[in-house]
């Protein structure tokens, strides 16, 4: 199943539905990021959201780039579209910048990115969205917005803060020197090399699709609600998300497939 209606982001469905293919789809750009492009994602995603039947999504870029970034020379030729997307949304706390990249970790199932290429500024913050990242070795990372004389501000500071050192992360936001995937996982940047990030994304895909969907978006709420939390906090919230686990039905299939040495067949996913 596919949808072809965006143009500068495309969406695949596959696994009959459970896995959407988000893919950046301007090429010959470097899959560089318009207005446009932000306008789609956040729109994807919210569209995404009320999914019950998708379980994973693999976010990459057409071509041989995950993303170049901003196209500074598309977006300053609408300073009125910049001032839009600026404004914040008050219901959410994002403004279109961040809710291009945010919306993803909003999403309730695992967002696996598959980087290769250039993976610098607005697409480096929109693969530290995800919950996972695969990289080849020879990609190139970089916090790029320090070349234009700014800070990561798709919500890239939150990310950076939940993902390395306080240290690292500032020396990549302030230089934003140019780094190798390799060098990324190193840091904290990306979780695993891979020869081939999509087929590896779709490894783990398969792992993924073997859990209850409502165990899995679950598990990724409890840790993306509690990361900066106190300890009393995140144990009130593990017992808050496990009560409702108990009495789940995909729960219940999960424990008789197992009683049975069988594969489980799961409802469609309960947790929004």
């Amino acid at each position: 199943m596919s949808e072809q209606r965006n143009r500068t982001v495309t969406v695949d469905y596959s696994g009959g539905g459970a896995i959407a293919h988000v893919r950046l789809n301007r090429p010959e750009k470097k899959n560089s990021l318009t207005l446009h492009t932000l306008d789609e994602l956040v729109s994807i995603t919210h569209r995404l959201r009320k999914d019950r039947n998708l379980r994973v999504v693999i976010l990459s870029g057409e071509g041989d780039t995950f993303s170049a970034g901003l196209d500074f020379g598309s977006a300053m030729r609408s300073p009125s579209g910049i001032a839009k997307a600026f404004a914040p949304r008050p219901w959410r706390g994002t403004n279109t910048f961040q809710e291009a990249t945010w919306g993803f970790r909003r999403l309730p199932v695992p967002v696996i990115a598959a980087v290769q290429g250039h993976c610098l500024g607005g697409g480096l913050q929109l693969a530290l969205a995800a919950d996972y990242r695969f990289t080849t070795p020879d990609a190139t990372w970089s916090v790029l917005e320090a070349k234009w004389g700014l800070i990561p501000d798709m919500s890239g500071v939150h990310s950076l803060s939940s993902l390395v050192g306080q240290d690292v992360a500032k020396r990549l936001a302030m230089t934003g020197e140019m780094i190798s995937g390799e060098r990324a996982v190193n840091l904290g940047l990306a979780s695993e090399l891979a020869a081939d990030p999509e087929a590896a994304a779709l490894e783990l895909t398969r792992e993924l699709i073997g859990r209850s969907p409502d165990s899995v978006a679950q598990t990724k709420k409890a840790f993306d609600r509690t990361w900066h939390l106190d300890p009393r906090a995140t144990f009130a919230t593990e017992r808050l998300l496990q009560a409702r686990l108990l009495v789940a039905d995909n729960t219940r299939r999960a424990r008789e497939a197992a009683a049975k040495k069988a594969a489980p067949v799961f409802a469609p996913r309960r947790v929004r």
